[in-house]
C-alpha cells in the first residue's frame, strides 16, 4: 500500500524549533519530487518547501527562506523539514507530498500539481 505519513507536529512557543518528517511506505523517494504544503485554518493551501529527486535542488516559500530547512534521507526512504525560529503563523496542518518525474514536479512546486502522493497532515502549532 502506497503510503505517505507525516509526524514530528506539535505545540511550541514562538522563537521555537520543530522537525517533520515525511515516511514514505510501500515506494521508494528516490525518483521523487517531495513538496511540503501548509493549510491554516481559513487560508488556501500554500507550497512551503520542495526538494528534486535528481541533485538535492531545494525550493522555498519565501515566507519561511533562512528558517526552514528540507532534507532527505533516501536510505530511510524519509523526508524531513526542520522548522527553526517558528512564528505563530506557521500554524497550520503539514502536509507532504510526492511526484515523479521530478523534473516536471519543480517547475511549479508550489502548486500542488504534478503530484501523485499526499500524506494525511500534521498539526503545527506556535503559541504562546
Amino acid at each position: 500500500q502506497v503510503q505517505l505519513v507525516e509526524s514530528g507536529g506539535g505545540l511550541v512557543q514562538p522563537g521555537g524549533s520543530l522537525r517533520l518528517s515525511c515516511a514514505a511506505s510501500g515506494f521508494t523517494l528516490d525518483d521523487y519530487a517531495i513538496g511540503w504544503f501548509r493549510q491554516a485554518p481559513g487560508k488556501e493551501r500554500e507550497g512551503v518547501s520542495c526538494i528534486s529527486s535528481s541533485d538535492g535542488s531545494t525550493y522555498y516559500a519565501d515566507s519561511v527562506k533562512g528558517r526552514f530547512t528540507i532534507s532527505r534521507d533516501n536510505a530511510k526512504n524519509t523526508v524531513y523539514l526542520q522548522m527553526n525560529s517558528l512564528k505563530p503563523e506557521d500554524t497550520a496542518v503539514y502536509y507532504c507530498a510526492a511526484g515523479s518525474p521530478s523534473a516536471i514536479v519543480v517547475v511549479m512546486w508550489w502548486s500542488g500539481y504534478e503530484y501523485d502522493y499526499w500524506g494525511q497532515g500534521t498539526q503545527v502549532t506556535v503559541s504562546s
